[in-house]
């Protein structure tokens, strides 16, 4: 789904002790190899685990209800996530922002006569089709919902002249619209937006497609959609809302819960920059892609897990960039499953083994790997040189497993099945999976 540029990776060793890589540090609290317990398990996934189309294997597992380590392969080294990355991102939100907020998209009155100005609130789900159609984003506003609203207020007042000028302003985030590190072929495909303040439909050429083409230009795709809807407009540009300007009309997003389904289900890259930009504000940290790793870092504070030598280059997952441990992933999925504090929300969000989103399509958890049909909540993650997964497992013993594998390197879709494959491993052996 995302194909950012290649990337060579180290080779990984099947030893529980990994060599790191040396221009990534190891958290603190990671950086030792993790310790087995002393129970003797019996059940092993070394077949499993040497299949070729793992590429360089990085995998980790825990049982949920002990905290124990059961597997270990370079479960301490930092590493790109894919689209896993999305687990932090939602969880950071989740803290900071609350299930319950929302994002606004105001529209205020201008300072030169017959002049609004359409002010940007970081809805990416703001949509320009009439109220009433579904669009990709379940409870998204609608454009002609806030055109009404203007009008009616515009023409309250008698004094007013006609409304003729519309500006956008987009202030709510600066910096790059596209990050540096992600190859425009993801836009071009459908998968990636530009990440602006004003938009609407994540800036698809079809609201009602989840993978649809978007264009260089959502800001102004965004206004001229407006000012179609306000109707009398002879003018549109860029500026910004004078201090104090009197509101003509308001509109919100989805809760940040809503959100957080579909950047989980079907891995929307969109709304998770969205999300990540939000908490960043949020969090003081600032409103640029830059921002973004203090941000997601500071609201992961709140569950106690030591965040030290992860790097969060984006809300998605998109970049080669991010680095993140599998065992980080192990030990918040614990918290995730246990439901401790807003993650339930993100537990209730996540792909499930033949049954939902991402993990119920055709090619996974097919044939033999259909044992663990229901068993497996996990999200899902794909960068061309890379596929992740890591979640929940609720195993054939009654165990309960927290795990994450990454197959990193030269990969090809196929990894998908072998990384199935090795998860379903973890499924039949439940407690009893062994290390060696």
């Amino acid at each position: 789904m995302n194909a950012p540029r290649a990337e060579t990776v180290a080779f990984v060793s099947e030893t529980p002790t990994p060599t790191p890589d040396p221009g990534r540090p190891m958290p603190a609290a990671l950086a030792a190899p993790s310790a087995i317990d002393t129970k003797i398990r019996t059940c092993s996934v070394a077949d499993r685990a040497a299949d070729p189309r793992l590429a360089n294997l990085q995998a980790h597992v825990r049982n949920a209800a002990t905290g124990d380590v059961l597997y270990d392969r370079g479960g301490s080294t930092p590493s790109r996530t894919a689209s896993v990355m999305k687990v932090l991102t939602s969880a950071a939100a989740l803290d900071v922002l609350g299930p319950d907020y929302r994002a606004t998209t105001t529209v205020v009155k201008g300072a030169e006569p017959g002049s609004a100005v359409l002010v940007g609130g970081g809805d990416v789900t703001l949509s320009r089709t009439s109220s009433g159609t579904e669009t990709v984003y379940p409870g998204a506003a609608h454009l002609d919902d806030l055109a009404a609203q203007v009008r009616a207020a515009w023409n309250a007042d008698p004094s007013n002249p006609p409304l003729t000028k519309l500006i956008l302003d987009a202030s709510y985030f600066s910096g790059d619209e596209y990050q540096p590190s992600w190859d425009t072929v993801e836009r071009d495909d459908g998968y990636m937006s530009n990440i602006t303040a004003l938009q609407v439909d994540g800036d698809r050429n079809d609201p009602a497609s989840n993978t649809s083409t978007r264009s260089t230009d959502p800001i102004g795709r965004a206004g001229q959609a407006f000012a179609d809807q306000l109707g009398g407009i002879s003018a549109i540009e860029r500026g910004t809302a004078p201090a104090g300007a009197q509101q003509l009309g308001a509109v919100s997003s989805p809760t940040v819960a809503q959100l957080v389904d579909k950047a989980l289900v079907v891995s929307d890259n969109t709304v998770a920059e969205m999300l990540a930009r939000l908490l960043a504000i949020k969090t003081g940290s600032g409103n640029t892609f830059g921002a973004i790793n203090a941000g997601v870092l500071q609201g992961l504070q709140a569950y106690g897990i030591d965040t030290a030598g992860i790097t969060v280059v984006d809300g998605s997952g998109l970049s080669d960039d991010n680095a993140v441990p599998p065992a980080y992933l192990t030990q918040l999925f614990i918290k995730i499953n246990a439901r401790e504090g807003n993650l339930g929300v993100l537990m209730d969000g996540l792909p499930v083994s033949g049954q939902r989103g991402s993990l119920s399509y055709s090619d996974r958890f097919a044939g033999d790997n259909a044992v663990a049909d229901g068993a497996v909540s996990a999200k899902t993650g794909w960068i061309n040189s890379g596929y992740t997964l890591s979640g929940v497992i609720r195993a054939q013993d009654g165990s309960t497993l927290t795990f994450a594998i990454y197959a990193l390197g030269d990969v090809s879709d196929d990894a998908k099945q072998a990384i199935d494959t090795l998860t379903t491993g973890f499924y039949l052996c439940g407690d009893d999976l062994s290390n060696s």
